[in-house]
Formats: structure tokens, sequence, C-alpha cells
């Protein structure tokens, strides 16, 4: 097999494979579960495949058209694209698991699924960054048509939230690659790299500051992270844990490809203040992240303000490198990009598991949930364990790299605050495993639970007809078991079970990148 012809094949064998669905629905009916599930199941298949090749032989690049990098479009995977491609793959794969019986359900739906696979898939082997915009373009209007795939008023709310916010980032990023366009003339990563120091210095700088705003709101920073929560939280419960995982994963991604391949860590740790503003980005944000978590009531709204701290514990790593020039906070922002990942799908998944077994979408509806749904709680129970850090979870190993790193560039206050969000997190965790494990079941008041109007019916959420007020324990303790499919546990358990194995798995990662390391920092 050419493992060259691999990298372009994965962006567009999904999608092409995207129009499959709506182009078989006019003749049967429900075929996009099927395509989807044959494209993402080839595309994990090709995607460790060539990971094989690229951690034994090296960077696999292919120049499309044959035109060279200096004039055409390149894409590249290498040691750190591929640990996102793997995330991916695995996790567009792992979702269909519960989609399948907890939908949502349509061919449309699949058709934006493998679209929103695509261009994510892009994000992570692109080499080119006009390209980059091109597939965060296509990744971004697949999400907000699945986030508007939602039940009520609320869902296309969320989505024209995301959605203006969401091209204001991105054409704050394509105003800043057109500065330094005009500083380089060139939009190779490569080719970038060499020109930049060269390059009008106020052009550049102006290019990243605003590559920095676009970034900030597209990995979903203070203040700019407004779109994420109603996203996540109107979303189908299908649909929340791919866009949880991996689209703003994608972009956190992006935006460390950019600092370390695209402007190198000599030229930022020189640039004023450039190392000082990422911190300060990062560290807010996961203060921020963490404080509002710890308030919010509904479960996916906490998981969602979750998700703003984690990330900005990225962001802060990514300062961390440049003002140390830290391969060991690198490599921290790396595991805790994949980690965080594969914590948020399980999370997400299991809470659209319990939604529609257990009838119950805030952190009170959840008493007694060890006692009736004993895996769904087990699996639950050790992704927030692993979320706060608790060793062996994969979230203590990122942490560790990142407060290591800057430690060693004696950036104490980032040291600090992954101490202080570290325990902000344990705070919420352990208020919902307390409601699970020692809180017995109870009539509780649904009055406000917001899932009265905005969870997708096709989903097994509640949709407008939901009745509201008080509901005993017997009835809750009946729920709906049946809606639950073997797939949609299991998917879980391994979710749950990753998260461990990887714990374990930090050494090996740091082995995999030393030879990208060794580029990028020597």
């Amino acid at each position: 097999m050419n493992s060259e012809l691999l990298v372009p094949l994965l962006i567009v064998a999904p999608i092409v494979a995207a129009t499959l669905p709506i182009a078989l629905g006019l003749w049967f009916d429900r075929t996009g579960w099927s395509v989807a599930a044959i494209t993402t199941s080839g595309l994990f298949v090709a995607a460790a495949y060539l990971a094989g090749v690229v951690f034994t032989a090296g960077k696999q690049r292919h120049e499309l058209g044959g035109y060279s990098r200096e004039f055409g479009i390149e894409l590249v995977a290498d040691q750190f694209s591929m640990l996102i491609v793997l995330l991916v793959t695995a996790v567009a794969l792992g979702v269909l698991a519960y989609t399948r019986r907890g939908g949502p359900r349509g061919n449309t739906f699949y058709t934006a699924y493998l679209l929103l696979t695509g261009g994510l898939l892009g994000i992570s082997l692109t080499g080119d960054v006009f390209n980059l915009f091109v597939f965060l373009e296509i990744t971004s209007l697949a999400t907000y048509a699945l986030v508007a795939s939602g039940d009520g008023p609320e869902a296309a709310v969320a989505a024209l939230k995301y959605l203006i916010l969401g091209t204001v980032a991105a054409s704050m990023y394509l105003i800043g690659v057109a500065f330094v366009l005009m500083a380089t003339g060139t939009l190779n990563m490569v080719e970038l790299a060499t020109a930049i120091p060269d390059g009008d210095p106020t052009l550049i700088r102006a290019g990243f500051a605003f590559m920095i705003v676009g970034f900030a709101t597209k990995v979903a920073q203070w203040p700019l992270h407004t779109w994420q929560p109603s996203a996540y939280n109107r979303a189908p419960d299908g649909v929340t844990p791919l866009i949880a995982a991996l689209v703003s994963t994608a972009s956190a991604y992006a935006f460390g490809r950019l600092i370390v391949t695209v402007f190198g860590v000599d030229y930022l740790s020189a640039m004023p203040r450039a190392s000082a503003v990422i911190v300060t980005i990062g560290c807010v944000s996961v203060l921020a992240g963490t404080v509002l978590a710890v308030i919010q009531r509904d479960v996916k709204r906490m998981l969602a303000y979750s998700s703003v701290s984690q990330f900005g514990l990225v962001i802060a790593a990514y300062g961390v490198v440049i003002a140390g020039h830290s391969e060991t906070a690198f490599i921290g922002a790396a595991i805790h990009l994949v980690g965080h990942g594969l914590l948020k799908a399980g999370l997400f998944l299991t809470a659209g598991l319990i939604a529609v077994s257990y009838d119950a979408r805030t952190v009170d509806e959840y008493a007694g949930l060890s006692k009736d749904r004993p895996v769904a709680a087990a699996a639950m129970a050790v992704l927030l364990l692993a979320l706060v850090g608790v060793p062996p979870g994969v979230g203590f190993v990122g942490k560790w790299y990142i407060a290591l790193g800057a430690v060693q560039s004696e950036l104490w206050p980032v040291a600090a605050v992954i101490f202080l969000s570290t325990m902000l997190t344990l705070a919420y965790a352990a208020r919902l495993l307390e409601k699970m494990y020692f809180t017995p079941s109870a009539p509780v008041d649904r009055s406000h639970a917001p899932g009265t109007s905005g969870a997708a019916a096709t989903d097994g959420g509640t949709g407008p007809g939901r009745e509201t007020g008080a509901i005993t324990a017997a009835f809750r303790g009946r729920g709906s078991p049946e809606a639950v499919s073997t797939g949609m546990l299991a998917v879980v358990v391994v979710a749950a079970i990753g998260a461990v194995v990887l714990g374990f798995a930090g050494g090996t990662v740091a082995e995999l990148l030393d030879p990208f390391l060794t580029e990028v920092f020597n």
C-alpha cells in the first residue's frame, strides 16, 4: 500500500462519501448510518496503518497535482498530526455506536457527520495556512448544521451564535494569513518557517495577533467562549460528543502547529509579549472555565465550561513552550489534547446515555444513579476522575508534563493555576460523584431543567412536550432502559478503559514525538 497516497485519501474519502447518504436516500431510507460506519471504519484502519508508517519511517508528504510546495498545496502526516488523526477517526467511529440507537437519524445528519470528519482530517494534515482556513470553514459549516439539528428554537439560536462568532474568528485568521503572505510571499508552512525571520516584522506581528484572536475564539477561550456552552448543551446528545471531543481540539492543534512549525519558537520568543499574551489567555480561561463549571446545575453545561478550562490549559502550555523553549510543556499539550478529546467524548456519550435511560440531565437528577445504572455510573466516575487528574488517568499525565515544563521554565503562576484548577475541577466532579453514589433517589423538581425544550427527540432527549414539576423516584427508576443498546454501553466502557490505559502511555507518546520535537526545537 502506498502510504503517501493515504494522506489525501483520508481527507477525500469522507468528503466524497458525504454525498452518498443523500444520493442513496432517493431510493432507500436510513442508509446514512451504514455509509458512515463503513467510511469511518475504513478511515480508522487507514489512519492506524499510516500512523505505523509515520512513527517508524518518518513523516509522509503529498504534493497535490504534482506541484512543488512553493506553488501548490502540500499535505503532511508527521508524528504530531497523526495523534490528532487517530483521535478523529477513533471518536468518529465510536460515536456511531451511540447514534445507531440513540440518534439523531436521517441521511442529512450523516452527510454533515462525514463532512465534519473530512474537515477535521484536513485541518490535521494540511501543510498550507490558507488550506487550513478552507478546512476550518468546512468543519465549521458542518458543525453549525449539526448543532441546529437539535429540537426547538434554542438549538437554532445556539447554532446562529456559533455561526456569528465562528465567522468572526475565521475572518480574523484569514486577515492574519493575508498579512503573513504580504510579508513573505508564500503560504506553505515549511516555506513560511524559512521566510518569516527575514520578513517585515510589523506585518508578521500583526498577522500573528489576528491569528491569536481567531484561534482564541475557535478554541473557546474566555471571554470569547460564549458560543461553546450553548452549542454543546443544545446540540442533540449524539452530536455533542463529536463536536466536544474534536472541533475545538482540531483548532487547538492548528494553533500549536502555527507556533512550532510556521512562526517557530525562536522567533516568537523574541517577539515582545507574545508568550505573555498567550499564557495570560490560557490561564484566565483555565480559572474562568472551572469557576463557571462549578456553579452549573445542568451536566452538559458543566462539561462545556470544563472544556473552556481544559483548552485554556493547552493554550497556556503553548505559552510556556514559547517562553521557555520547553519540549516538556509541548509533550504535555499534545497528550492533553488527545486525552481531553477522549475524556469529553466519553463523558458526553455517558451523559446522553443517562438522559435516555434514566431521564436525568441535571446534577440533582443523578441521585441514585449508581444503583439503577451501575455501568453508566462507573464509566462516568472513571472519566471524571481522569478529568480531575487522578493517577493513572490520562488527565494526570498531560497536566504533569505541562506543570513540569512550567516549573522548568520558572513560570510559577502557570503551575499554581494548574493546581488551583485541579482543586476546582475536583469540586464539580465530586459533586456529581456524591449524587451518583451517596445520595439516594428522591423526588426531584425538574421544572428548571434546560432539557425541557432543547434536546432532540430523535436522540432520546426530551422535546417541548416533556413533563415538568416533581417526578418520583419510582417513575424515574423505570426510565427507558430499552432505549440503550449494547453498543451504547460498550462505547462508554471503552472510553473509560482508554482513559486509564492512555494514562500509562505518557512516556510512549513522548518517544513517538521525539523526531518531531528534534526537528522543531533544534
